[in-house]
């Protein structure tokens, strides 16, 4: 049927993408279909993607829920979309999250949704990923009342990542980046953001969400005797040379990697993936969050604007609207 058709983003090739439109599946047992309102862009997953970064040996383990084709190219890409259920099996109108390519209508299962709290609105619902790897992250780093902690790298993950530990009692803690222009962001979510040269060392525990060989370099400088550095970056195929000759080894600094395909360790038992997105999207409930989000951009002019929001460094979430 004509009317059965939908849109989505796929990546040509590396540094190319484009509009294709597709059919759209029937809506059939425990099955929805979701009219997408809004999506977000993970600036440092899809960086890596658009650019053609994934290594090869991982093309299998990173594939996304709903991707289609392969990180060799063409693929269709994307994990934050936003949309109203318009037929199936959940209530129609219900506003959800969806683990989804950008797509302006798609049919998943009705497990794949989750409903959106009214508290929540739909553009700031796009965090929802991105909120997710933050609570993962800080799982995984078990910050301590008190503790002096240093986020390095003022991005979407590092920002969010930061605003939940500032809720920590007797929390020191630092936002840091080399970009004076995120301040005013850092500075709205309630967060003291610092330069390299004036961050306080003999941390307890840093956090690294920068991205940069040189952040996590840092990260080595900045961590006290026995510290943790949560490693939350991912470089796929760039090279990430560190010097481990210096303090790291008379210090005992441990580097731990943290990613959100596996709930963190010790809430693996009781916690799933659909509690901790739960948790995620009741977290966002937060007017402040609204200064992560940039100006939306239209659907219809994504692959012609993709390179620019992707190339550009910025802390604001990079926010497509399809209605």
């Amino acid at each position: 049927m004509a009317d059965r058709i939908s849109r989505a983003l796929w990546i040509e090739a590396a540094g190319r993408a484009s509009l294709r439109e597709e059919p759209l599946p029937e809506v059939g047992p425990d099955r929805v279909e979701v009219l997408a309102t809004f999506s977000g862009i993970s600036r440092g997953t899809e960086s890596l993607v658009f650019g053609g970064k994934v290594p090869a040996e991982l093309h299998a383990s990173m594939r996304c829920p709903h991707q289609a084709g392969e990180l060799s190219f063409p693929v269709k890409y994307g994990y934050c979309s936003v949309g109203r259920v318009s037929a199936g099996a959940e209530r129609i109108g219900q506003k959800v999250f969806c683990l989804h390519p950008h797509q302006d209508r798609y049919v998943v299962a009705a497990s794949d949704v989750v409903p959106i709290p009214e508290a929540v609105p739909e553009r700031r619902a796009v965090l929802a990923a991105n909120m997710e790897t933050a609570v993962n992250g800080l799982w995984d780093a078990s910050p301590a009342v008190g503790d002096r902690v240093a986020v390095i790298g003022a991005g979407a993950v590092g920002l969010l990542s930061a605003s939940l530990l500032r809720q920590i009692p007797g929390i020191e803690l630092q936002v840091v980046d080399v970009a004076p222009e995120k301040d005013a962001v850092c500075r709205a979510l309630g967060l003291t953001p610092v330069r390299p040269a004036q961050a306080a060392r003999e941390c307890d525990l840093v956090l690294h969400a920068s991205g940069s060989p040189a952040g996590l370099e840092l990260a080595l400088e900045l961590a006290g005797f026995e510290a943790s550095i949560i490693e939350l970056s991912w470089y796929g195929t760039q090279s990430v040379p560190l010097g481990l000759g210096g303090r790291f080894h008379n210090a005992r600094l441990r580097i731990q990697s943290s990613q959100v395909g596996h709930v963190a360790t010790r809430q693996r038992p009781r916690w799933s993936y659909r509690r901790r997105m739960d948790l995620a999207l009741r977290l966002l409930a937060d007017p402040a969050y609204d200064a992560l989000l940039g100006e939306p951009v239209a659907f219809e002019a994504l692959p012609e604007a993709l390179p620019g929001l992707l190339a550009q460094p910025s802390c604001v979430t990079s926010v497509i609207q399809y209605r």
